[in-house]
Order: structure tokens, then C-alpha cells, then sequence
């Protein structure tokens, strides 16, 4: 009655929908089976039959990478340190002055390299800053799988590693690339057979690394990428390719000039790059030596660099016209250039007509530039390059230092509190290894604009090594993000005078 269904109709509609749900489970397993057996023979893999081509070269007047973007760099952090850098593998190894160790040569994994070195992989996940692969065999490269394969030649036990392709292994946001050396106990043909097929093969060696990270600072633009890449590629003399990770194309705009110089080929978008790319050399990561400069001795392949090979290079690069700055001796009744950096925000000078008034009573033809993010990188080597004495407080802007001629001076005023270790870490070695002058001075309280933003009592004030060891974000804060400074001109006297008399030493 009512609502109540029949009893006889109820059996039909069941018995129909169960005949019909019946064909449609055995239709799906038919259409899931023929799907599996033609992607099967679609991708089933054979011996490496590769295309030999090589990488389009780069047009004279072409961009490396299209589409560079002020705005993406006025996004980057502006730190320039790395206090955000985490340490999930390694937190014991950070101090509160962020500064990294030079590294020393480290433990290798050289998996079963062969005397001739013709066929190996040979990893460095030990060292103190980066992590690399060099592999030298039959390489094989999924970029959009951020993987490595290595096919060996002999028998060899299967092996995986885990690269972080930046120079600074801890940092996060960048993916790190699997390499795998497959095993072959038997038949090195079955290793082949096992590992993707060659879309193309290259006869120019390849290094793989990443940008992000901390790129987008002018000093980690340098010390993170730019001078690891020389050291790892200049070897080749510009064939190489370089396989990008988390490519910005801002970042390969902006130092267009100075990649296209290490490499004559395209850089491959490595994310977006789904074809099997063969080589017979590849490095995976660059390897940071120390801060902002080379270890001749851990320059890869017996070839020896240094920091002021780089710095040759770059004056090469941007064609700079002086190799060496004024000589006093020679030139008595001349004045040396002096270039002050005036920064826009923390840690800027508060009297500059007062330091410009004494360098210039010290003998010192005096100008005073604020950096700009999106001045031309050549229009500012080419700047920096015709003074002779670089003059700034701790900041990115120091840097430009490696566009100064050899044998120039660099004065570097560290601001209030104990910030010497780190200054020197970021600044005063590499300007030594670039064959600089390298003069500090050390701000004292009265000069800093902390001592009447907090008063003499305050902890930052008074007890700046209690600071440091309550961590690096006070460190940060304080001393790198709210300080100015006012420079005692009678106190710095003397540095400029020291700058003066290397000038006449010349």
C-alpha cells in the first residue's frame, strides 16, 4: 500500500542493475589491461641508441634566459646573512656569528673508481658546507625527475645518493637530485637496458646546480653561485652546458654577461626539461670553499684557480680598463679615487658630508654612490673600477670589490658589536685573496645610533658577547637590522691615512 514496492518488481530491477554493473567491471579490467600493455611497449627501454647532438649555442646578442625581473629581485630577502638558513641536518654546527668554515678537502665516496678515473662516480656529502657528485661514464640526466643515473662499464654494486645541488647544503626550498649508480653484477648490458634511453648526447661536459636559496643578494649572488660556477667550469674554457634547477631567469639576465663567458651553450631549465640528456662528465652541486673566495688546492681537475683569477675574469668579462690603481710614488700631485657606499637602510652612515670632508682632507678624491638593485652590472664594474679605495659599512655592497684593479684598498667599517670574526669571514679574507688592501674599522659605542636608541645599559650595549650568545636573531636584530653610524672622523683618521700610504707605496 502506499509506498511499498512490490515484491516482484523489486527482484527485476535488481537482477538488471547486477547483470549491467557485471559487464562494466569486466569492461574497466579489459580497458585497464590494454592500457598497461601499450604503455609497456611504449616505454620499454633498449640499449642507448642516441641522436650525437650538441646544445644550441648562444647567439652573440641573445639572452641566456629571457624575461630578467627588477621587481622578482626587489622580492629576495635583504638579508645578507643567512639567519633563516635551517639546519635540519646539521644544527650543531651553526655559531652565532653565521659564519661557515673554509672547507678542507673532505671524505670522498669514490665508489669503485677505476685507476684511469675513465669510469667512476666520485661524492662528497661530507664536507662542512656543500655536498657534489662528479661523475665520469656513462651519465644519464632526467631533469624534470631531478634524477641522475650512472650505467657503469663493469660489474659494481648499486648506489644512491642524495645531492643538494646549492652550495649550501642546509638550505631549504631547494630539491636535492637523486644520483644513482646502478648495479651490474653480472652483465653491464642489463645495467644499460635498466636506465632510461639517451634523447640526446652531448660531447661537452655538464654541471647541474640550483639558484634560489639565498640568490637575489648581491654578496650570496657571488659568494653562493657565481664563484663556485668559475671554479667548477672554467676548466672547460666555455664548453660546458649548465643544467639549472629552480632557474630564475631575473638571476641569469642580470649576470648574462658573466655565464655566457663560462659556457657557450644555453642553460637548460632543468624542471622543465623532460628529455634524457647524456653525457660523458658531469658535476652535481657546486662546492663553496669559503666564503666569498677559492682554495686553490680544492680547484677541481689539477687546475689551480684563485680569487683573483676571478677577479680577472670579471674584468675581462666586462672589459675593465685598469689593472692596477694610482701610484703615488709615480704620481705625486695626483689624488687617488675614493668610492664611499652610502647605503639606503640599516647600518648607513649618518654623516657623510662629515667622512667625505676628512677622506677628502687626507688626499682622497671622493664620490659618493648609493647602491640600485637594478643598475646594469657592467655600468657599476666599470664604476667601481676607476677608484682605488672602496669604502662602506658591512654590507652587500663591499662586493663590489671584485671590480676593483689589483693592489686597491677596501675599507670596511664593522658596525657595534663584536662583529669583527664575521666581517672578516665575509669581507676581509676574500679581499685579501683577491690581492687587495684590506683595512677595518671597528665602530665603538658612542658611534652608533644603538647606544641612544637603547642607552648604556641595555644588554646589546653593554654585554654585546651575552648578545651573541643568546643566538643570532638578537645578533640579526640589533647590531645588523636597527643600527646607523656616526664615524668619529678624528678616530678614523688614521685608517684613511693607511690607505693613503699603501697608495704611495706602489
Amino acid at each position: 500500500m502506499g509506498g511499498e514496492a512490490k515484491p516482484g518488481t523489486g527482484r527485476g530491477i535488481k537482477s538488471w542493475a547486477q547483470r549491467h554493473l557485471n559487464a562494466g567491471f569486466a569492461a574497466g579490467f579489459l580497458l585497464v589491461l590494454l592500457t598497461y600493455l601499450v604503455v609497456s611497449q611504449q616505454f620499454a627501454v633498449t640499449a642507448p641508441n642516441a641522436v650525437a647532438t650538441k646544445g644550441s649555442r648562444i647567439a652573440d646578442k641573445k639572452q641566456v634566459i629571457g624575461g630578467a625581473g627588477d621587481a622578482e629581485v626587489e622580492k629576495k630577502r635583504e638579508q645578507e646573512w643567512q639567519p633563516e638558513t635551517a639546519e635540519e641536518e646539521e644544527p650543531d654546527k651553526k655559531d652565532a656569528s653565521g659564519a661557515v668554515p673554509t672547507e678542507e678537502s673532505p671524505k670522498r665516496d669514490d665508489a669503485d673508481a677505476k685507476p684511469l678515473e675513465t669510469d667512476k662516480v666520485v661524492c662528497n656529502t661530507d664536507g662542512p658546507v656543500s655536498e657534489t657528485c662528479d661523475l665520469d661514464g656513462d651519465v644519464r640526466v632526467n631533469g624534470s625527475a631531478l634524477s641522475v643515473t650512472f650505467v657503469p662499464s663493469s660489474p659494481s654494486e648499486r648506489r644512491e645518493w642524495r645531492i643538494r645541488p646549492y652550495s649550501r647544503r642546509t638550505m631549504t626550498g631547494v630539491d636535492r637530485v637523486t644520483v644513482t649508480r646502478l648495479g651490474s653484477p653480472q652483465d653491464p648490458a642489463a645495467a644499460a637496458a635498466a636506465a632510461a634511453a639517451c634523447a640526446v648526447t652531448h660531447d661537452a661536459p655538464a654541471v647541474l646546480f640550483a639558484l634560489g636559496g639565498l640568490t637575489g643578494n648581491y654578496w650570496h649572488d657571488f659568494s653562493d653561485v657565481l664563484v663556485p660556477l668559475f671554479a667548477a667550469s672554467r676548466r672547460y674554457g666555455g664548453e660546458v652546458l649548465f643544467l639549472v634547477s629552480n632557474i630564475q631567469p631575473w638571476w641569469l639576465g642580470k649576470y648574462e654577461a658573466v655565464v655566457r663567458r663560462l659556457s657557450r651553450y644555453d642553460a637548460v631549465d632543468l624542471d622543465r626539461d623532460s628529455q634524457v640528456r647524456c653525457f660523458r662528465h658531469l658535476t652535481v652541486g657546486l662546492r663553496l670553499h669559503k666564503e666569498l673566495s677559492i682554495v686553490p688546492e680544492l680547484a677541481p681537475g689539477g687546475h689551480r684557480l684563485t680569487m683573483a683569477d676571478f677577479t680577472a675574469f670579471l674584468r675581462e668579462t666586462y672589459a675593465l680598463p685598469r689593472a692596477a690603481p694610482l701610484s703615488l710614488r709615480q704620481f705625486p700631485d695626483r689624488k687617488p679615487r675614493l668610492l664611499l657606499i652610502h647605503r639606503a637602510h640599516y647600518r648607513r652612515f649618518e654623516n657623510v658630508p662629515e667622512i667625505r670632508k676628512a677622506a677628502e682632507a687626507a688626499g682622497f678624491e671622493v664620490t659618493v654612490a648609493s647602491p640600485r638593485a637594478d643598475a646594469p652590472l657592467e655600468e657599476t664594474a666599470r664604476a667601481v673600477n676607476s677608484h682605488d679605495v672602496l669604502l662602506g659599512v658591512h654590507g652587500a655592497g663591499l662586493t663590489n670589490a671584485v671590480f676593483l684593479p689589483p693592489g686597491a684598498v677596501v675599507i670596511q667599517v664593522v658596525p657595534y658589536g663584536n662583529l669583527e670574526r664575521m666581517a672578516r669571514t665575509d669581507f676581509g679574507e676574500p679581499v685579501a685573496d683577491m690581492g687587495l688592501r684590506y683595512l677595518e674599522y671597528s665602530v665603538a659605542a658612542e658611534e652608533s645610533t644603538l647606544l641612544g636608541m637603547l642607552g648604556p645599559d641595555h644588554p646589546v650595549i653593554k654585554d654585546p658577547e651575552a648578545v651573541h650568545r643568546s643566538g643570532w636573531d638578537k645578533v640579526a636584530e640589533y647590531y645588523l637590522g636597527k643600527q646607523d653610524v656616526r664615524i668619529d672622523v678624528n678616530r678614523f683618521a688614521p685608517t684613511l691615512a693607511q690607505a693613503i700610504d699603501h697608495l704611495r707605496q706602489r
